[in-house]
């Protein structure tokens, strides 16, 4: 199985990510403009919080408020489960599952060195049943 460190070799460790005082509405255009979910939200180096799509439909769409007036910190999620480099992708899969999340910032003594979506667990994991099937395929016709 997969570590996370793997995944983010082939993934690259670009973070995306806003400060808590940035516009709500220029953090959905980042998030758009790049096609992600979720942004971190950062103070230098240090992760505050993470602002994802669902936090933007459920504390400003269906509350009334306006993206242009508010701020990353009124709607962010402050509490963050985060991983580390040496868990696997099943590790990450039971933790996203588990706590119905679809984004995991990646910390390596405490620095924020990636982030994983659920989009880049599944893949690695159909990426390793296909080798699997490979391999089967290879040694019943040996």
């Amino acid at each position: 199985m997969k570590t996370v460190s793997q995944l983010l070799q082939g993934k690259g460790g670009s973070v995306l990510s806003v400060t808590p005082e940035s516009n709500v509405f220029e953090a959905l255009k980042l998030m758009a403009e790049k096609n992600v979910g979720a942004l971190l939200v950062m103070n230098g180096d240090a992760m505050r919080g993470i602002m994802s799509e669902r936090d933007y439909a459920r504390k400003v769409i269906l509350l009334g408020k306006s993206s242009h007036e508010l701020a990353v910190r009124d709607i962010m999620s402050d509490k963050v489960v985060s991983v580390t480099p040496k868990q696997t992708v099943d590790d990450c899969m039971a933790l996203m599952t588990g706590r119905r999340i679809r984004h995991l910032p990646v910390l390596d003594n405490g620095r924020v060195v990636g982030v994983l979506s659920i989009g880049d667990l599944v893949k690695a994991v159909i990426e390793e049943q296909q080798q699997t099937i490979q391999q089967l395929e290879s040694y019943i016709h040996s």
